[in-house]
């Protein structure tokens, strides 16, 4: 149980803690809603979760006073162990506190909240007796799963937070945006664009000569505390292994890993294999994308390719290659535009070749996206642009993409146009 002393210690701290300046994210949420709904911040570790609460909470004190809002950490080392119990108990010293907010709507904001237990009962009850605006965070992809949506009632309004964006990493990077640019302008860009490929997580945004010590420590504690200590993880030395051989693969075939731990002198089962990916999976630093097919077995049955939140990620394991940074850009990129890989986002192949992204609206392809650092080189293109055009015929779309790093045109392909956009222009919309 959470001593009373330490719930005050909490409430009083908050009201005196001056939140700090933020670069504000793209991404509207509404703080004020009519319906009672919590409203879920969800995102793995060190994307700014907490930041984006604090912007919450900026815009509200333009409106109300202080002490009608309430922002609480779980990764607290004060709050190990709190429950459920212990977070109505929080609620009644708050309401002690500051007594005039009984009869007033208040804002509370539960930072990391998968660590207190049964959290989704108490959640509940308040926003189904209280005026209490509910905002929570996480780092787990569960707090979206089925069985927690059911046990509020479906009464959930997620919103997804990831590493900067193309346009976030400029705001930090005081640059300014806009459509004409000068030669000097337009080298700073690219050169800026550069660095973003290599990681947009904020703490390595703003501290660019610790990059590497702060990705091995993300990487460190997204393993032992979101992966060995949460699902109770035994074979450690395997979970390392899968996850250097998921870096080093475009595509991953668990059945030609379990083979590979085999030649080790390793054993494991495959399911061990498949849990585990579901761990990075869960924890949400890694994302399996499959080739599209109308038949839904196909799919399941495809090898994935994968993507990770963060290049960073891809750095720190010593991988180096453009166009792959690249590609994972896009993709998270697409993620972010509210693309579900696997339900409207997929990958497609025919006679080995291959478009990295195709978009689907209903049963209609709506767009096929290839990403090629260079055109320049005529095998390259010829390649490219080969997959684009037998994807268009089978799948029955002419709207073809091609994302470069700074070429830009378009052309006709029997009587099939195609869009070559370069990359900073497409992150940002221009």
């Amino acid at each position: 149980m959470i001593n009373r002393e330490i719930w005050v210690k909490i409430i009083k701290d908050f009201q005196e803690f001056e939140l700090p300046n933020l670069v504000e994210r793209d991404i509207e949420i509404e703080t004020d809603i009519s319906i009672k709904r919590v409203i879920s911040i969800i995102g793995p570790r060190r994307v700014g979760k907490t930041f984006l609460m604090f912007q919450i909470i900026k815009k509200l004190l333009e409106k109300v006073e202080k002490n009608r809002t309430l922002y609480v950490n779980f990764e607290s080392d004060l709050l190990i162990g709190c429950t459920a119990s212990d977070l109505r108990n929080m609620i009644e010293i708050f309401y002690e506190i500051y007594p005039e907010n009984k009869g007033r709507k208040i804002y509370l904001f539960l930072d990391e909240i998968q660590n207190v237990s049964n959290w989704e009962n108490f959640v509940r009850a308040i926003i189904d007796s209280e005026s209490i605006q509910v905002f929570i965070s996480g780092s787990s992809s569960k707090l979206l799963s089925r069985e927690i949506a059911t046990s509020l009632r479906g009464r959930t309004l997620p919103y997804y937070i990831y590493p900067f964006n193309f346009k976030e990493f400029l705001k930090a990077k005081d640059f300014k945006i806009e459509r004409y640019l000068s030669s000097s302008q337009k080298a700073k860009l690219l050169n800026l664009l550069e660095k973003f490929m290599k990681s947009s997580y904020p703490e390595v945004v703003f501290f660019e000569k610790e990059e590497e010590k702060i990705l091995k420590e993300i990487l460190n504690v997204t393993i032992y505390r979101d992966i060995v200590e949460r699902f109770k993880v035994k074979n450690i030395k395997i979970l390392k292994i899968l996850l250097k051989g998921l870096v080093s693969s475009t595509y991953f075939s668990v059945y030609k890993f379990y083979n590979y731990l085999k030649t080790l002198g390793l054993k494991v089962s495959k399911n061990t294999i498949y849990n585990y990916m579901e761990y990075f999976s869960d924890s949400l630093i890694l994302y399996t994308l499959r080739k599209y097919s109308q038949s839904y077995k196909e799919i399941e049955q495809t090898a994935p390719k994968i993507y990770f939140v963060d290049n960073g990620l891809l750095v720190v394991n010593e991988v180096e290659s453009l166009s792959r940074f690249m590609e994972n850009v896009v993709f998270l990129e697409l993620v972010r535009r509210n693309f579900t890989p696997n339900s409207n986002l997929f990958y497609f192949s025919l006679n080995n070749k291959e478009v990295d992204f195709i978009l689907k609206k209903g049963e209609k392809i709506t767009q096929m996206i290839q990403v090629c650092y260079s055109i320049e080189d005529f095998n390259t293109k010829e390649r490219e642009l080969s997959a684009l055009l037998k994807a268009s015929e089978k799948l029955k779309c002419n709207n073809m993409l091609v994302i470069t790093w700074n070429y830009e045109d378009e052309e006709k392909i029997s009587k099939k146009k195609i869009v070559y956009k370069p990359l900073w222009k497409w992150l940002l919309e221009l």
